[in-house]
């Protein structure tokens, strides 16, 4: 009768551990930002509105992704064979790196921008991915297919986040890659940007994660950040996405020899040129360069910053034609 009793008890403590996770699961919280993000049944019409230079991407598991392409007015021969991929920060898509694609494309490379899945004009539950797995196959899949294009080099840019995505490319896909761009990214940043989550709101987000780890519980924001009213950024994010990933621990292949640019704008709210110099140090081999953007931001990247990429990428591929 003892053991019965400490079951029923240990039973009800269960019950009622679930019952809590379920309410802060569903417990509706108010918008920090207030911005409404697109749908994926939305991200398709757009999609298929979509009238500029793009490609459609249909990865192995069946999904549409997204690429879009800045095309030069004409194509100097040496760097015909040379493709620039960009991958994009947290929240954002690749229409926001109009900044990047117009003066690279202006400066004769083919640029594409990826959205990722779950972001932009790709489909895909907003904010989600089914697991780290399929994120580094959306990648892979990617490069192999610019690469398929025609064009025998492809160098991949990665922006904050896209900085990891883009080592994530370069561990999935080294043969496939002939060079890595590094921008605004490092492996801790600035102490204070952020306030650390109050327990109720670790409590929830941990709900989450159990109980509805696809519904978009988190939402990015934090103290004096601009909120786009752009509906294609999407700054709700799923527990899945969050948590597929721990970036202190990823690392581009000590075999990879590929040149490498890291920078780092002088005004970056995020970083500190410190930190991102740490992480510069870890990169390995010897075609690496390290610049620091001046009047750079996190986010607002000026005309000249992405002009000294430019020069970078002359002086690294031009000369070889993309052979």
């Amino acid at each position: 009768m003892h053991m019965k009793k400490v079951f029923k008890i240990l039973l009800c403590l269960v019950l009622l551990v679930f019952a809590c996770a379920f309410v802060l699961a569903y417990y509706p919280v108010d918008s920090k930002t207030k911005h409404a993000s697109i749908s994926e049944e939305r991200a398709t019409v757009l999609r298929d509105e979509f009238a500029e230079p793009h490609h459609l991407i249909t990865t192995s598991d069946g999904e549409i992704l997204f690429l879009r392409r800045w095309n030069p007015d004409s194509i100097p021969p040496e760097k015909s064979g040379v493709a620039v991929l960009i991958l994009h920060g947290i929240t954002a898509y690749s229409g926001a790196y109009d900044m990047a694609g117009k003066p690279f494309s202006e400066s004769g490379y083919v640029t594409f921008g990826l959205d990722y899945r779950g972001h932009g004009l790709s489909g895909g539950n907003r904010g989600d991915t089914p697991g780290k797995d399929r994120w580094i196959e959306d990648l892979g899949e990617t490069v192999k297919y610019i690469k398929g294009l025609g064009f025998s080099e492809v160098v991949v840019l990665g922006h904050s986040l896209g900085v990891a995505t883009a080592m994530l490319t370069a561990n999935v896909v080294p043969d496939e890659i002939s060079g890595l761009v590094l921008l605004s990214g490092a492996y801790e940043g600035r102490k204070g940007v952020s306030k650390e989550p109050t327990l109720l709101e670790k409590a929830r987000f941990f709900a989450s994660a159990i109980v509805r780890p696809s519904h978009q519980s988190y939402e990015y924001y934090r103290e004096g950040m601009t909120v786009t009213k752009d509906s294609l950024f999407n700054l709700r994010y799923t527990p899945r996405f969050l948590m597929m990933l721990d970036v202190k621990t990823l690392r581009i292949p000590s075999d990879l020899n590929v040149p490498v640019l890291v920078g780092i704008g002088d005004g970056d709210e995020l970083f500190t040129v410190e930190k991102v110099r740490e992480f510069y140090d870890l990169v390995p081999g010897d075609q690496k360069e390290f610049v620091v953007m001046p009047n750079t931001t996190h986010a607002v990247i000026p005309r000249e910053s992405w002009i000294m990429v430019v020069d970078w990428l002359d002086r690294t591929y031009a000369s070889r034609g993309g052979e």
